[in-house]
This record gives C-alpha cells, structure tokens and sequence, in this order.
C-alpha cells in the first residue's frame, strides 16, 4: 500500500459545529427511539400539537370558566394565528434548511410537513403558549413541561433537529414576551 503523495483527502465538506451537535443529539435519541410506550407517547404529543391544537383545546376548555379566561383564549388564538404567518412563513421562508433524512419505517402514523426544518414551529407555538397560558397561573410549570415534551417530541420522531427547535423555542419566547406585552389581559 503506497502513501497518497498529496495527503489525507478532505472530506467533501466540512461538518459545522451546529451539524454536529444535532447528531450527537440525535444518537442520545437513538437510546430510546423504539420503545413503546414512549414512542407512542411521543408521536400522540407531536401529532397533537400539529397547527397548535394541543394549544388551542387547553385555552378554550379554560375559557368556560370566566370571561378573563374567554379573552385569553381569544387573545392566545389570534397570537398563535400570527405567530404562524411569522415562523412557518416568513422566517422558514429565509431558511431553507433540510429536514432529517430518515429511510425507515416509523413505528406510528406521522404526518410529514412541507415547510423547511428551521425553525421548529411547533417548539415556537408550545414556547407562546406557555408565555400566554401560564400567565400568572400555579399550572405554569405543567405548560413549560408540556412545551419541552412537544419540542422534544420533534426531535424524537425525526422531523426536526435539535438547532430547529432551539431556534424555534427563541423565536417563541421572543413573540410570546411581546404578545403578553401589546395584549394584557385585564385584571381580575
């Protein structure tokens, strides 16, 4: 075997830093992808927050109770509406990043996005959600779980990776900070 003159040959391209924190990411997700009940677990939490109706169904059970409630639903409606047209139009818009490419079977039914992979729209829409539903709620905490299980949820089932929903859960918490501010809800 004779030595290459040249040198080692450079790979065809060079792994970002962002690439490979997602894939050491992916392969700690690797240790308990195939497991039920997790897997079912997950793929229902990531299912059910598809166009933020886990969302949505929480904020207008609650608004059953009070008016104050009935205007939060509302007001969390509209916010998710807009935050929407920003992240999964706008912003993916400038982004035009592959999602994880993924060959196997999966072990429930998924529904497969159109839009890109950054940012992660539904880590976003959770990360509002638990701004505006846990708005000065003993519950905060279950809302700020739920949203990590839903963005983890996406990484899990291999739609996203871990730097979409980073992204995305910054994107949130900025639009969910703003939203509480332009839109109080009055007082008790």
């Amino acid at each position: 075997m004779t030595a290459d003159p040249a040198g080692p040959l450079e790979p065809p391209h060079r792994v970002s830093a962002i690439q490979r924190f997602d894939e050491a990411v992916d392969r700690q997700f690797d240790r308990i992808r195939g497991r039920e009940p997790l897997d079912r677990i997950t793929y229902a939490v990531t299912e059910l927050a598809d166009f933020g109706l886990l969302w949505h169904l929480i904020a207008w059970s609650r608004a059953l109770r009070s008016e104050r409630d009935l205007e939060a639903a509302i007001r969390l409606s509209v916010c998710l509406g807009i935050e929407s047209v920003i992240v999964n139009g706008l912003v993916k818009s400038m982004f035009r990043r592959e999602r994880p490419v993924y060959q196997g079977e999966r072990p429930h039914k998924l529904r497969i996005p159109l839009t890109t992979s950054f940012p992660s729209g539904h880590a976003s829409s959770a990360v509002v959600a638990a701004i505006l539903l846990g708005e000065g709620r003993r519950a905060a905490p279950a809302y700020w779980a739920l949203a990590a299980a839903v963005g983890a949820s996406r990484v899990h089932v291999r739609i996203h990776h871990m730097s979409d929903v980073i992204g995305g859960a910054a994107m949130g918490l900025a639009l969910g900070v703003a939203f509480r501010r332009l839109w109080p809800l009055r007082n008790r």
